[in-house]
């Protein structure tokens, strides 16, 4: 690697002492002297006339631009509100300095001075970047473009992140690419459409809202088009084939004009591409907000009772995808706006892994060889409108359904002091509808109200069934032992009706200050039914009876609350303090019972912005905030939750107590393109809910408590990226540490978790010339429990390269190398993966052929480890061996 990296600066010396350039450099001031931030510098080649340097003045108004010796240029100099001034300026051997003045621009001109369009702007909260000063021609998707922006990058489960903070929303022309989730946009929409990337940040879809509330942390992405994409289809359509009847079929069309838009995105192949995964399901909220972020209450209503398998990385020993997405938006009037989406998704999964576990109570050391089939559908479905007749008026109504078909079968080989086989099937349909419905109205410019409620229909019926030769709990439950394999069932269903809905109404002071009052309420009820029966040898059913095996709870949660917030500005500082008062409520109703729990909570919050520079800032957050669990914590009778566990809830629980601080600093600077940011955050539990476990070999029966002992974790996070020239350089790092207190076999147990993850990345942009991405990470994961430690090391080399030669072709490849070891080194293993495309292309045809080769060192496993309070576990798993596909693509 050290060698590698050697040949790279060497490369990149050589290019750049071919080329004799010297600085510019200089101060632009107003007319009173002070230095202008963020006025755009712009050299012209006086020949050429073509755009050769670039830059944007820092906070004192500071610019460089490198220019080549012996040229002649016209450099030019412009903000906003200010007369544009332009000089000519011939190159010589050395450096040269020179300041320039702007004056402020008359009401009215004659004519338009039109300038060259800058790579970057700035424009009050929005970073404009024109893409084709970024691109070299071998970018294919948006995903390719954001990675060579200054500021931006796409994080490991494909979303996007500006400063740190995940992009909330992507819009092309100002209309939602599927609202909710970003990953979507960056692997389809075609990288050759792109005109410009607009970085909105402090972003607050509510005109009204603009600057009452604190939006430092919601950033969205605004895709602008070429001329050439608008109001005409266009998109491509690949299909792709190789041995053993790989196959890849992906058409993706898009259509944008003022009125409407239409996007159709389809994908099947069973070479490994998931363009969907369960936890992208999880995660797609549609857009839909948590109305109780700010108020300081959370209310859990459960997701996922299953815990379905899922692939390392995406990566499985066979997976087979079809997808399917329809996204539209419609305006039919200036005062409405209608849009949508649909999403259909099914992966076929088989799964092997070779695991151990080292169950910490009883010294005992499980070896399980597994093997899943697992076949998940996902469906998606959102419908929204916006009417605003005016500036003073809003009313936004959202309804998403998401519902998934869910089954997996999984056959087990444990080996501890016992072998056992043992076959687990769960399936499960659960469904999902969130409607929402927000009112925004500006009474005058003191009085603004906003009233916001939501409704969550949530259906889930998980079923598990496990079958075995030894049965853990033959001690417990009521079972025949007179068969020959134990069959036991259990059924669930968990319905859940969630009402939120508050009414803020903010008085402007003044420019720099205003009073938030909010009156709001949560509503939660859920009905929690379950049951475990035998099936025996004969198909007979054995019901087991009695209050302990079965579930009937009726459980609610209500939080009725008001609130009062003070926002003022002085100077570069933003304060916002602010308390809200609650009344909860909580009621479960089960075995003929009730148990009432009733809860007055004043809960503070305050929010601090330093505001450095324009593109500099400090915040700091501390908030107190209440959580409550869901229903299933709550039912006492017995639950399966695998084959060697079981779990029985508890009546009597209370809600935790939660101290939030995170301290945030963020730098951005154009004129040298120095992106800082770094965050820490820590968070003390009281009263947390714990797990309570009696342990017995490798089988345990769990419940929850409320802990007596604070839980506490503590993350940090930073980044620091430059780039100098055509090189972009970057180091970040990230560490989280844990402490959390356990009730094991009556004895208190705390365990510490210490993780951390450091990278370093260096990477070129040159648009005549090969680029290489190379880089290094490096992982510890640090567990201690129950006087017990052990460590997991990761390091991972890896390369990305790309060239375009001879005119039509173009070369990808991905390289990643990894060394997985404990402290001891009783588990060592190194793995790579590597993937390779070359493509062919004629000048201004639509046809595109291609060879792409994946997992092309043919690796068989890879490696992850997890800890809790009860074991240490790490795991191989086996991924698809090496495919080689012919590909054909039509661009449209």
């Amino acid at each position: 690697m050290r060698n590698s990296l050697l040949l790279i600066l060497m490369f990149l010396c050589a290019i750049f002492g071919n080329s004799q350039e010297i600085s510019l450099s200089g101060i632009v001031k107003d007319s009173l002297g002070a230095g202008v931030d963020m006025a755009n510098v712009i050299a012209i080649n006086t020949v050429t006339q073509g755009l050769e340097s670039y830059g944007i003045t820092n906070h004192a108004g500071q610019f460089k631009l490198k220019l080549k010796t012996g040229q002649q240029y016209t450099v030019k100099v412009s903000y906003l509100g200010f007369r544009t001034e332009s000089f000519t300026f011939t190159a010589a051997k050395n450096d040269a300095v020179k300041d320039i003045v702007l004056y402020e621009q008359a009401a009215q001109l004659d004519e338009v001075d039109v300038t060259y369009e800058m790579p970057v702007s700035v424009k009050g909260d929005t970073i404009v970047y024109s893409t084709d000063s970024f691109v070299s021609g071998t970018e294919k998707k948006l995903k390719d473009v954001l990675e060579n922006l200054p500021g931006i990058e796409i994080n490991d489960d494909g979303q996007i992140e500006v400063e740190g903070k995940t992009v909330s929303k992507v819009m092309v022309e100002g209309k939602d690419f599927f609202d909710g989730d970003s990953k979507l946009a960056v692997e389809n929409i075609p990288a050759n459409a792109l005109s410009k990337v607009e970085v909105l940040r402090n972003f607050n879809e509510v005109s009204q809202m603009k600057g009452l509330t604190n939006d430092d942390d919601n950033v969205a992405l605004n895709i602008k088009l070429k001329e050439g994409k608008k109001n005409i289809w266009f998109g491509e359509i690949t299909a792709g084939y190789g041995p053993d009847d790989r196959y890849l079929v992906h058409p993706k069309l898009f259509y944008y004009s003022p009125k409407y838009s239409v996007n159709i995105i389809t994908d099947l192949n069973n070479i490994g591409e998931v363009p969907f995964t369960r936890s992208d399901y999880r995660n797609f909220t549609g857009g839909f907000r948590n109305l109780n972020s700010r108020v300081g209450s959370t209310i859990a209503t459960g997701v996922d009772a299953l815990g379905l398998s899922s692939a390392q990385n995406n990566r499985a020993n066979d997976i087979d995808t079809k997808f399917a997405a329809a996204n539209f938006s419609y305006a039919p009037t200036e005062s409405l706006d209608l849009s949508g989406f649909g999403i259909y998704s099914y992966t076929g999964t088989l799964m092997k892994s070779e695991g151990s576990t080292s169950y910490i109570a009883s010294n005992d050391v499980e070896r399980t060889t597994s093997n899943t089939d697992q076949t998940i559908q996902l469906g998606l479905a959102k419908l929204s409108a916006r009417y605003k007749p005016n500036e003073d008026f809003q009313l936004d109504y959202d309804a998403l359904l998401k519902q998934s078909d869910d089954t997996e079968e999984v056959n087990i080989l444990s080996v501890s002091s016992i072998t056992d086989e043992i076959m687990e099937v769960k399936e499960q349909k659960p469904l999902a509808l969130n409607q929402n419905l927000n009112l925004y109205h500006t009474l005058d410019e003191k009085n603004i109200f906003a009233v916001e409620a939501q409704h969550l229909y949530q259906d889930e019926d998980p079923f598990y069934e496990a079958i075995r030769n030894e049965f853990a709990f033959v001690d417990i439950f009521p079972v025949d032992e007179n068969q020959e394999m134990y069959n036991i069932n259990q059924v669930k269903t968990v319905v859940t009706n969630k009402v939120d809905a508050k009414v803020d109404y903010y008085r402007v002071l003044g420019s720099k200050s205003n009073i938030n009052l909010t009156l709001g309420t949560t509503q939660s009820n859920q009905n929690f039914n379950s049951g475990i029966f035998q099936i025996l040898d004969n198909g007979e059913v054995l019901n087991m009876n009695g209050e302990e095996f079965g579930n009937d709870v009726n459980f609610h949660v209500s939080d009725v609350y008001g609130g009062l917030h003070y926002k003022v500005i002085s100077g570069i500082f933003t304060f916002n303090p602010g308390l809200t008062l609650h009344r909860f409520n909580v009621r479960n109703e089960q075995l003929g019972t009730v148990v009432n729990d009733d809860l007055t909570s004043l809960l503070p919050d305050v929010y601090i912005n330093a505001q450095l520079k324009k593109s500099e800032n400090i915040r700091f957050n501390y908030q107190v905030t209440r959580s409550f669990t869901d229903v299933s914590n709550f039912a006492q009778g017995y639950v399966l939750n695998n084959y060697n566990s079981l779990y029985s809830g508890n009546r009597d629980l209370e809600s935790a107590l939660n101290h939030n601080v995170s301290l945030n600093f963020f730098s951005f600077n154009m004129f040298n393109f120095t992106n800082i940011f770094a965050n820490l955050a820590y968070t003390k539990r009281i009263d947390a809910l714990k797990n309570g476990v009696n342990i017995v070999g490798i089988n345990r029966v769990g419940s929850t408590i409320n802990s007596n002992f604070a839980d506490e974790s503590f993350s940090a996070n930073g980044k620091y990226e430059r780039t100098f020239g055509k090189i972009k350089a970057s180091v970040q790092g990230n560490l989280a540490w844990s402490t959390t207190n356990n009730l094991v076999d009556n004895v208190q147990r705390t365990s510490n978790s210490l993780t951390q993850n450091y990278s370093t990345t260096l990477s070129t942009n040159f648009k005549n010339a090969p680029n290489l991405e190379v880089g290094y990470r490096y992982a510890i994961n640090n567990y201690e429990n129950g006087g017990l430690e052990t460590t997991f090391y990761t390091k991972r080399p890896y390369a990305r390269f790309d060239a375009s030669f001879l005119k039509n072709f173009i070369f990808n490849l991905d390289y990643d190398y990894y060394k997985y070891n404990d402290k001891e080194d009783t588990i060592t293993n190194t793995y790579s993966f590597m993937g390779a495309d070359l493509t062919y292309q004629k000048k201004n045809s639509h046809w595109e052929y291609g060879i792409q080769g994946t997992n092309l060192l043919n690796t068989t496993t890879l490696n992850r480890d997890s800890t809790n309070e009860l074991y240490f576990s790490t795991q191989a798993y086996f991924v698809q061996p090496r495919y080689v596909l012919l590909s054909v693509k039509y661009n449209l």
